[in-house]
């Protein structure tokens, strides 16, 4: 796997290459350019290798400057896009959880083919609301957010809808460790277990489980990600949100998800697996 952050390099990239053309498109040179926009040289050169991301104010002076003013906007938007799709937590939280629950809604409605795979956690769609309660007071004690726990939780569980209607369908791989780690005590756990079974049996869902004692030897646990059809991947690290569009990234996750696949369990297996986890003491 390349690192999830590569997206956003590739494509900060690409706009850089995108100023070049409009600036050769302009007959400019990048020191008469930067002269014209009052930068020194080396800004335009850091803009158009893609290692250093134009503001928008620089965007615009760069199309009025290349006489192509009517480009201004699109290039805003094509910035605006990269900016998204690397966020850190505290950028995305800032306003509380609920927001942040609510800022996928949209992309949740208009998949149809979900693609899931936890090393750690059971995922959204099939999770419970005491479940996703814990999750979250986890996460605003350690983020040091504002308290909308209540409202996050609403909101998750508001999205499971897509689960029982429309014409979506959720292919979920799970580490068998994710059906042991105590998440919210073992009352809170043993009932998102039980839950597990019921959605498992959903004519939308196909659940499978990788055994502790698989052969890990061509593929070990990776981070976690969510495949929304063919286009878009998201991976959550430690500090950030990581949205992953470029088609041969999204081939990568997609070609693990297949590879974690043949190593899972399904049906009867993976139901004695979530038995074997709910009849664990502790």
């Amino acid at each position: 796997m390349t690192s999830p952050s590569s997206s956003v390099h590739q494509a900060r990239k690409a706009l850089g290459q995108r100023l070049r053309e409009i600036r050769l498109d302009a007959g400019l040179t990048a020191r008469a350019l930067a002269a014209l926009a009052g930068w020194h040289e080396s800004k335009c050169s850091r803009f158009e290798s893609g290692s250093r991301s134009p503001s928008e104010p620089d965007l615009r002076a760069w199309a009025l400057h290349c006489g192509a003013l009517h480009l201004a906007e699109d290039l805003v938007a094509t910035a605006r896009g990269i900016n998204g799709m690397y966020v850190e937590w505290r950028r995305m939280e800032r306003s509380g959880l609920r927001q942040a629950q609510e800022s996928v809604l949209p992309l949740w409605e208009r998949t149809r083919r979900f693609r899931i795979y936890s090393s750690w956690l059971i995922p959204g769609p099939v999770q419970t609301a005491p479940y996703i309660r814990a999750l979250l007071t986890s996460i605003r004690d350690r983020r040091q957010l504002v308290d909308d726990v209540d409202a996050a939780v609403r909101v998750r569980m508001d999205k499971q809808h897509i689960v029982h209607k429309g014409n979506h369908r959720f292919a979920i791989i799970l580490e068998e460790s994710t059906l042991r780690y105590r998440i919210g005590g073992p009352e809170v756990m043993a009932g998102q277990l039980r839950h597990l079974l019921v959605a498992a049996a959903l004519p939308s869902v196909s659940l499978g489980i990788v055994p502790l004692g698989a052969d890990r030897s061509g593929l070990w646990p990776v981070e976690g990600f969510f495949l929304f059809d063919d286009v878009q991947a998201n991976v959550e690290l430690v500090s950030a949100h990581v949205t992953v569009t470029q088609p041969h990234e999204i081939n990568l996750y997609a070609q693990t998800f297949s590879a974690l696949a043949d190593l899972a369990v399904y049906g009867g297996a993976a139901r004695d697996l979530i038995t074997a986890a709910i009849d664990s003491p502790g």
